[in-house]
Formats: structure tokens, C-alpha cells, sequence
């Protein structure tokens, strides 16, 4: 007599938790075990088919399957590729590169999501869906990708040489003691309760509340921060401009970082290295940036070494990734409400190799479109190099430190 109430049982408690191998495994035993009339019985208990229980009771006979299939090889149904011979083909063909306009392309003007590749094929006639599209994409070697930044349009035939000359010099200068320093602005940023970058940590379901629209407020502006980092040091000062960013604020930035930092540092200094890109208010080709270069010179006795990145190469400068970015990422996600918490959240900035960075308003007003005369050029004492004098150029003073 079958224990039809012990085989229920062991199935609720046991062989209905297992895989699908297991669970035939499981009522082809039961099944044996009951003897005649025992596979009808435990069908009805499991409610599996006799075609299932019967499989079962081959697998009892069978080899265990390689680690990690529950299917014998060559079971289950057949990939949709395998179906489908042209499906791959039309799916790559909607996704390779191609120029807009093309009447010969199913898809034109439009995003390929996996979606509108999944209703195109389907219009091939193709059934397939977007989670398969999406699996299918990747086998291709396809992934969502945004653009990149590589593209530095024309290169310069000297511009690897002029690295390679600054390179020299700073190291010359660092050997001998005296104070390279790498100069830029950084973007300017909108003061007020608006949105910035990146993400911070708070309470969960509570996001910083801040404008939808980014329009300027008229009474807050936006600030200029122009940095100054000392290469050798690893230190950097920062002045924060609250009005334009000319050739004056960026030697005045200067000018601060040497009183503050730089003679404490160096007070041994006869020269100073400046490295600058070419652009913004620190560009070559700029009569303020050299008149007020050669007035710091005059005022502190010190001998300048200018040299700029070549055209396009701003991101080269040591400012950019040693400096900039890590201000960036310290207030990644942090309304910048006010001038004074861009200053705090500035002289916030650390790294784990020591970077030091000091930072200060500067309120002064800096008039833009301020015009050099030629007989105010024609006295400077500028020297330029050899080496494309353009970008390389030296400053001296021309009465004794004051």
C-alpha cells in the first residue's frame, strides 16, 4: 500500500524546494520506492508530469551533470541566434556608426535605445525583446558609452618639444631652490542656492534643496577663483574675485601667494618659475599680463621665468589635475550659498599625499579693457628665449628690491 500521506510530506518539506533536476530526481525515487501504482501517485502529490517523473528516473541511472547545469547538454530550447539566423546581422546593422540623413537606415534621428532597436527588428520581422536586445548588444561588444574629450584639433610641430623644455627648466629650477609655481583660473562659479555636481552623503529621501532655473543673481554674482600652486611643495593659494578675471587679479593672485607663502617658503629666492596656459588672463599674447608681471618683478626683486603650455594643452598644467580637480570633488554636491563657503570649502581641500591649499576674497575691483601703451612695453626688461620666445620669455626688475 502507497504512504501517500509521507510522500506529501517529504515533497513539502523537502523535494518542492529543490531545482528542477532535483525535483524529478526527487519524485523518481518516491516513485520507486512506492512500487506499482507509485508513479500515478506521486504525479498526483507533486503534480508533476509522468513524462517528467520517467526523465527522473533515468537520471537515477545516469552520471551526476558537470557542476552547475541542471539540464542534461543539449537541453532546453534552442538560442533565439540559432532560430533566427539573420538577427544578429540586422541588429548590428542598426547599431554601427552612420551618417544622419541616410534613407537606406531604418533608424535615423533617433536614440538607440534597446527599446527602438526592439520595435525596429520586430518591424524586420524579428521577434525579439528589449532584454534580449540588451544581451544581444553586449555579446556584439556593444556598451552605452558617452563622448570623450580626446580631440585637441591642430597640434603644434614644437608642442611635444616645448614640454620637454619645460620640463627641463623646472627641474633645473628645483635643483637649484627656487620656487616653481603653476598658475590658472578656475571656471567661474555661480554664487547662490544652486545646484553643483557630483553628490554628497545625507539622510536618505532628503536631497539639498536648491533652484531649478540657474540664472545669476545680480546681487551675489559669480566669483573667479585664480590658483597658485607651488609644485615643489605641493601648497597652493587661491584668491577668490569677485569682479572680472584680467591679466591684473591673475599677478595679484601672484603677488599674495609670494607675501603669504612664497617668501617664508623660499626666502633664500633670487628667481621665480611660472608655468601658465595659453589662454584667459595669464595668455602670452596679453600686455597686461607682462606689465604687471614686470611691476611684481620690480616690487620684489625677483627675477620671473615665464613659460606657457602650447595652444590647446591646458590640461597639461600641473594646476589642472593637482589643484583644480581636488577643490572640485571636496565640493562636489555642496551648494555654493555664499562667497565665504567657496572660501571655506576651498581651504577645506586636502589630499592624502599632503596637499595644503589657502585661500582668501579678494574685493579689490579689476577694470576690464585696460589698454598698455607701446612706450610702457618698450620699457620692459623682457628677454625671450631662444626656444620659441613667444612662450618662453624672462622678466627682470629694473630698480633694487624696495
Amino acid at each position: 500500500m502507497i504512504d501517500r500521506s509521507g510522500i506529501e510530506q517529504r515533497w513539502r518539506a523537502d523535494g518542492s524546494k529543490r531545482d528542477e533536476r532535483g525535483r524529478r530526481v526527487f519524485a523518481a525515487s518516491e516513485a520507486r520506492a512506492a512500487g506499482r501504482g507509485g508513479l500515478a501517485a506521486v504525479s498526483e502529490i507533486t503534480g508533476l508530469a509522468r513524462s517528467t517523473i520517467g526523465r527522473g528516473l533515468k537520471d537515477l541511472n545516469a552520471p551526476p551533470p558537470p557542476a552547475g547545469r541542471v539540464r542534461r547538454t543539449g537541453g532546453g530550447p534552442r538560442s533565439l541566434t540559432e532560430r533566427d539566423a539573420d538577427l544578429l546581422a540586422d541588429l548590428q546593422r542598426l547599431v554601427e556608426p552612420a551618417t544622419r540623413g541616410d534613407p537606406e537606415r531604418p533608424l535615423l534621428w533617433s536614440s538607440k535605445s534597446c527599446e527602438k532597436l526592439a520595435s525596429a527588428l520586430s518591424d524586420m520581422g524579428h521577434a525579439v525583446s528589449p532584454n534580449t536586445v540588451r544581451k544581444l548588444l553586449t555579446r556584439l561588444g556593444f556598451s552605452r558609452q558617452a563622448n570623450r574629450k580626446a580631440d585637441e584639433g591642430s597640434r603644434h610641430p614644437d608642442r611635444n618639444a616645448q614640454f620637454e623644455h619645460i620640463n627641463a627648466k623646472v627641474l633645473a629650477a628645483q635643483v637649484a631652490g627656487e620656487p616653481v609655481i603653476s598658475v590658472d583660473t578656475k571656471k567661474k562659479e555661480l554664487i547662490g542656492n544652486y545646484k553643483n555636481g557630483g553628490s554628497d552623503y545625507r539622510p536618505k529621501g532628503d536631497p539639498a534643496r536648491v533652484k531649478v532655473h540657474d540664472f545669476e543673481d545680480k546681487k551675489l554674482g559669480k566669483v573667479a577663483p585664480y590658483g597658485v600652486y607651488d609644485v615643489t611643495s605641493d601648497e597652493a593659494w587661491v584668491s577668490v574675485g569677485i569682479t572680472a578675471d584680467t591679466a591684473q587679479f591673475a599677478v595679484q593672485s601672484i603677488r599674495t601667494w609670494l607675501h603669504r607663502m612664497g617668501r617664508a617658503r623660499y626666502p633664500e629666492a633670487k628667481k621665480l618659475l611660472i608655468t601658465a596656459d595659453c589662454g584667459g588672463s595669464n595668455r602670452a599674447r596679453v600686455k597686461l599680463w607682462k606689465l604687471e608681471l614686470q611691476k611684481l618683478a620690480d616690487e620684489s626683486g625677483l627675477t620671473l621665468e615665464v613659460h606657457h603650455y602650447p595652444p590647446g594643452t591646458s590640461k597639461w598644467n600641473k594646476i589642472e589635475h593637482r589643484l583644480f580637480c581636488r577643490i572640485t570633488q571636496n565640493w562636489r554636491g555642496r551648494p555654493l550659498t555664499d562667497r565665504l563657503t567657496v572660501v571655506e570649502l576651498i581651504a577645506a581641500t586636502t589630499t592624502m599625499t599632503g596637499l595644503k591649499v589657502a585661500c582668501a576674497l579678494d574685493e579689490r575691483t579689476y577694470e576690464k579693457g585696460v589698454k598698455v601703451s607701446k612706450a610702457e612695453m618698450a620699457a620692459l626688461d623682457i628677454t625671450g628665449d631662444d626656444f620659441h620666445p613667444e612662450w618662453n620669455y624672462t622678466i627682470k626688475p629694473r630698480r633694487a628690491q624696495t
